[in-house]
């Protein structure tokens, strides 16, 4: 039977600030994130398994992704938790603000790491993720291949 990669995508709304940033992203904005999953496997070859014929059920790739990154991340605004952010972090979710607080700066590059270590040990054991591509704007993003890692 044949690898087959399938992809699914994904959009949600998230704010951020990097704090110690020398340009205009130091200030707290947001952006509209695409997110782009790709998995690799064999389709199910057993005839009787409802899924026969597919690598994983879209539903259930989208179960895991809406779960552990849309629904967490979609309008958040979202502060490394390690600089002084953590202050304004505590303020805006006392007046009911959906704050994120990470172990890292909330760059492209960041997120799509944490992002891929979340859906991973998700996956069932015959599935592996193959990339995954979050674009921050219309000419931006950041991808993580587990190729390279």
């Amino acid at each position: 039977m044949s690898n087959i990669r399938l992809t699914k995508s994904f959009s949600f709304e998230t704010g951020h600030a990097l704090y110690g940033y020398d340009g205009k992203c130091k200030n707290i904005h947001g952006h509209s994130y695409k997110l782009y999953v790709t998995v690799i496997g064999e389709p199910i070859s057993d005839s009787g398994n409802v899924k026969y014929g597919m690598v994983i059920d879209f539903g259930d790739l989208k179960k895991i992704v809406k779960e552990e990154i849309v629904d967490v991340f979609d309008h958040a605004t979202v502060f490394n938790k390690n600089t002084p952010h953590f202050e304004l972090a505590m303020e805006l979710k006392t007046r009911g603000h959906n704050v994120l607080l990470v172990d890292y700066q909330p760059t492209s590059e960041m997120m799509v790491i944490d992002f891929a270590q979340k859906i991973q040990r998700l996956l069932p054991q015959h599935i592996q993720l193959h990339s995954l591509k979050l674009q921050e704007t219309e000419t931006s993003f950041a991808e993580w291949h587990a190729a390279d890692n």
